[in-house]
This record gives C-alpha cells, structure tokens and sequence, in this order.
C-alpha cells in the first residue's frame, strides 16, 4: 500500500499564484581546471553564455527580467563588473541591475535565494539567480595570517577559518572516526554513478553545449571545441583504485585527489518568476522554490554543515526526511558529505543519485545553481517531486534548500 503524503508534503505541493517557481535552469558542462574544455574561457563569458540561455529557452523577453544575482567567489573585487558585463553581453537590457554574492561554496544557491526573496516580498516579479567559477583563472593563492588583525586572530574560532579546507576535511575525518576505505568507497560510488548517467545521456538536458576556444599549451595552436559533458568524469573507479592514491594534506592523512571535489570550471542560472507573473506571460513552469536555511558550524569541521542545515530548513518547512525525493549535498569531501549523510540518517539511495562533486566537479561560486539544475533534471527523470540540495561552506557553515518539480 503506498503511503499518504505528509500533511507538509501536501501542502507544498499545492499551487499558489504568490508561489515563487522556476521557468528555467540550465548549466554548463563542469570541465577541470587547467585542463578542461574551459581552461581558456573567462568567466564573464562563461556567465554569458547561461544567461543568454536561461531566458531564451522559454522565450522571456530580456526586458522583463529586473535583477539578478551571481554567486562567484574567488575573483578580486567579487566578479562585481564582469557579471554586470556578461548581463549586457547576454542581451539583457541595462534596465536590469545586478549584483554578486560570495558564501563560499553556497554561493550559487544563495544567489538563488535572494531572487527568491525579492518575489516573495514583492520587490520584483522575475530574476535570475545564478553562480560562475573559473578556478583555473582565479584559484590557488591561500590566505596568509598576515592580511588579518592579530586582535581578530587572538580568537581561536577565527584563527581557525583560515585552516585548509583539506585540513578540515581531515579533522571531520579523525573526530568522528570515517576511515579512509569509508571515504574510498563513498567517492568510488559518486564516480561509479555519475559514469553511468553520463553514458546514459542522462545529463544531456540540464547541459547548454557552449563552444570555446581552447589553446594548446605547448604549441599556442588555438582551436574551436564543443564542450557539452562534464570532462572530470572518469570510468572504472573503485575502492581498490582509489586505495593507491596518496593523501594530499597529511602524511598519515585519508583525504586525497580521488575522494575529493574536483577543482573545476563552470556557470549555471536559474530564472525564477512569481507564478501568477509566469501564468500571465505563459512561461513555462518547471518547479517551485520553496525555502532555504543557513546554520553554523565550527569552522575546524566546516564540512558538517549539510547536517545542520538540512534539519533547519526541513523544520522550517514542516518537512521530514521521509517527505523528501532525493538529497543533491555537495560533496566538497567523502568525509564531510558522508558524515553528514549518516548523522542525519539519509538513505545512501537517495543521496546524489547521478554523482556529485568529486566525480562531476566543484566550480565554488557555481555548484549550489548548478545543484538545481542537476535536481530538476533528476526529478523530471524519476518521476520524482521533492527535493534538497545543500552543501558546506569554508569558515564554518551550511546551506539546504527545499523545491518542487513540477514537471
């Protein structure tokens, strides 16, 4: 006998014209850093290229559209001027402002959730939340002590946001006893499913195939690619492949290349409108957000946030975990997305059911927009309707999300 909805569950699922919906997500492929098929993309254009695509797909027009957000984190000045630029280049009229956000790796959801927020409270009545990253533009120079006060560094808690996210990945590992073959066989799992899906085609709808120029480092032979599937996918990975990998950030270490988020390239958006707006302009709707929580946590073990952030949002919402689909948590590390999962109790079938972040890539400002287009299309495919996407974030925090598809 199937099981009656939850009183929440139910209520969510109802259609409201106040609800703030989703007519539009759409990412690109996540290509490694240095490497990829965007090593030699800049992120303005990058951002472009989804922009452009979020509003084109459903045929909006650009006009309509009265701000927008991007989630970016690693350029100076916080990518401010060029996400204005690629709205521009985009077609976007200069009617429409702009802003970017930075919350580390959440970026990209909370992008999302302040274009959610200005519907909500009748700011706007249409926007784009969206996040790029270029890591093999901007990544790799760590904070040094220096560029802080020491009266700020006195305290114990903010001397240890500066900690290496590998370090923190280390700790969560070491205080709550994940042992290295645990962590090998949750990254081999992520590699194992998002191999599948890829071969399946089943990323193939939530991808915008985008044409770059790549030059070849050796020769500055530049060419024309296609880059329209996550190239850090790799087939044949397993436990016993990962085992001969050495630890990246202690000798006596259990956090390595192979059980961690791949450095990578990438941009996602997501067009979001009220839904008697998207009624009258007859867009099409695809899902519904519903709400989204941030919590903190010490920053030593800034990996466990999902595990608090998920229960925040879910008691916000009425939710429990049974109420929902699958889980997208990003898996920064194996240690940090596997703690969280077990300490919250998530099925392991649930939980990134094509693959997450060590196997497709963590573009940092990108991957919590990228998230929900990867959910959508999951939910479109299962015949699914709740989901949560969450992840951790550097300093010590977590983020969770609740939507709808309603596809």
């Amino acid at each position: 006998m199937a099981m009656q909805p939850s009183p929440a569950r139910s209520r969510i699922l109802e259609k409201h014209d106040s609800d703030v919906v989703i007519v539009s997500a759409v990412r690109t492929a996540i290509t490694k850093a240095k490497k990829g098929g965007f090593k030699d993309t800049k992120p303005d254009l990058l951002l472009s290229h989804v922009l452009r695509a979020v509003y084109t797909r459903p045929g909006l027009d650009p006009s309509l559209i009265e701000d927008i957000s991007v989630g970016n984190v690693l350029p100076d000045r916080g990518g401010a001027s060029a996400s204005r630029m690629a709205a521009l280049h985009a077609g976007i009229p200069d009617t429409c402002s702009v802003n970017t956000v930075n919350r580390q790796c959440s970026s990209g959801l909370t992008s999302v959730n302040h274009i959610a927020s200005e519907i909500m409270i009748g700011q706007i009545d249409i926007g784009i939340g969206a996040g790029v990253e270029s890591m093999t533009q901007s990544f790799g120079r760590p904070y040094s002590a220096s560029e802080f006060s020491p009266a700020v560094l006195e305290n114990q808690q903010a001397r240890d946001c500066l900690i290496p996210m590998g370090i923190t990945s280390e700790n969560v590992a070491r205080d709550f006893g994940l042992t290295r073959v645990e962590q090998d066989t949750f990254a081999a799992h992520s590699f194992q499913k998002a191999c599948a899906a890829l071969k399946a085609g089943k990323f193939t709808s939530e991808i915008l195939p985008v044409t770059a120029k790549v030059v070849d480092p050796k020769t500055g032979e530049e060419k024309e690619v296609l880059v329209d599937h996550d190239d850090g996918i790799r087939e044949g990975v397993t436990v016993e492949t990962l085992s001969k990998l050495k630890p990246a950030f202690t000798k006596d270490g259990s956090t390595h290349a192979g059980n961690a988020s791949q450095v990578s390239d990438g941009a996602a958006a997501v067009l979001l409108a009220r839904r008697s707006v998207a009624k009258r302009l007859g867009l099409p709707i695809i899902g519904k957000f519903v709400a989204a929580a941030t919590a903190g946590v010490p920053p030593r073990i800034m990996g466990v946030g999902p595990a608090y952030a998920i229960p925040k949002v879910l008691e916000k919402t009425g939710l429990s975990l049974g109420d929902i689909d699958f889980f997208e948590i990003n898996e920064a590390f194996a240690s940090q997305a596997l703690y969280s999962v077990r300490k919250l109790g998530i099925p392991m079938e649930k939980v990134n059911v094509h693959g997450g972040a060590i196997a497709i890539g963590h573009p940092l400002g990108c991957t919590g927009s990228r998230q929900i287009a990867t959910g959508l299309n999951i939910a479109k495919q299962y015949g699914a309707r709740v989901f949560v996407t969450s992840m951790c974030i550097g300093s010590g925090m977590g983020m969770a999300a609740v939507f709808v598809s309603e596809q």
